[in-house]
């Protein structure tokens, strides 16, 4: 019994008693009376509701991820969904692969989602994921792209170490991001497979940017340049930027993601209940479903395949 209960007829007794009292003995008494009963009444019922409950903060998690998953829109189609099925905001910190993965590793996020499976798998082993460990959830492709005018001449190559040896053959600017993302990453093994130093003084005609997709592909454009990039990206990007895709479809260009929920063992601040829920439903069928509707003027950006435990 709470006390709104307990003392609440008690108290509207007495006043009953102490208002039949004022009429009989005196006027004073009850011109006091008319003066202090509207404040005593207002006391007494709000003494008779229940506590209101103090306003809890929404839950949310922080999501460290690739720049590719927001600046394709992907992010904004399917979180907004998430929240909606758990009551679970979410923060987005937008990066490159390898700084998503640093900001894991110091357990600022509660989530990770990048793009380069190896050192996805170098963070497991680590220790810095949590036991469920990485999962694959989408994937697109990387192509190479530059000038309609195509001074290297790698159109229609379905190698792209041979368009790369072609680049530097003709000396054809090209813009690297340059940026410990994942796309950088594929960049680099990209050179080491067409059997060139990725680390070597290329010339003025290689130039690192240190910025995302978006900000890359614009210098690119400006400058008629070549450039390795993410699908999603350049599908909404490219109406905009003059340049083609000229070398798409070979394995080494296969772009997985994965998703990993950090160690709550190593950082007891990290929400791993709430993290878990968005990796259930990010690769269960309803956020599997999402990033499939995924859409940019009809055309798909990622493919999800939750399912394929080996990509």
């Amino acid at each position: 019994m709470d006390a709104a209960t307990r003392y609440g007829p008690f108290c509207a007794a007495s006043t009953a008693q102490l208002y039949e009292f004022s009429l009989i003995h005196s006027y004073s008494f009850m011109a006091i009376l008319r003066r202090t009963l509207p404040a005593l009444l207002a006391s007494l019922t709000a003494s008779s509701r229940p506590a209101l409950a103090q306003p809890q903060s929404a839950p949310f998690i922080t999501i460290a991820s690739t720049t590719s998953t927001e600046q394709s829109g992907v992010f904004g189609h399917i979180l907004p969904a998430f929240t909606r099925f758990t009551d679970i905001a979410v923060q987005v910190v937008a990066c490159g692969t390898g700084q998503a993965l640093d900001i894991g590793r110091r357990g600022e996020a509660d989530v990770v989602i990048t793009h380069d499976r190896p050192a996805e798998e170098r963070f497991v082993a680590e220790g810095f994921a949590a036991p469920c460990g990485r999962r694959p959830v989408m994937y697109n492709d990387f192509v190479l792209a530059g000038p309609v005018t195509d001074p290297a001449d790698i159109r229609g190559l379905h190698d792209p170490a041979e368009a790369l040896r072609r680049i530097v053959a003709a000396r054809a600017p090209f813009i690297s991001r340059g940026d410990r993302s994942g796309t950088y990453t594929r960049e680099l093994r990209l050179w080491q497979l067409a059997g060139l130093d990725p680390g070597g003084d290329r010339g003025s005609w290689y130039r690192t940017v240190g910025q995302s997709m978006l900000p890359a592909l614009n210098t690119a454009a400006a400058q008629q340049a070549y450039i390795l990039t993410d699908r999603g990206t350049w599908i909404v990007f490219h109406k905009e930027c003059g340049l083609d895709v000229l070398v798409e479809g070979d394995r080494h260009l296969y772009n997985q993601y994965g998703v990993m929920v950090v160690n709550p063992a190593r950082f007891p601040q990290v929400k791993m209940k709430a993290g878990q829920a968005f990796v259930d439903w990010v690769t269960g069928p309803v956020g599997q479903a999402a990033i499939a509707s995924h859409r940019f003027q009809g055309e798909q950006l990622f493919v999800p395949n939750a399912s394929s435990f080996d990509a």
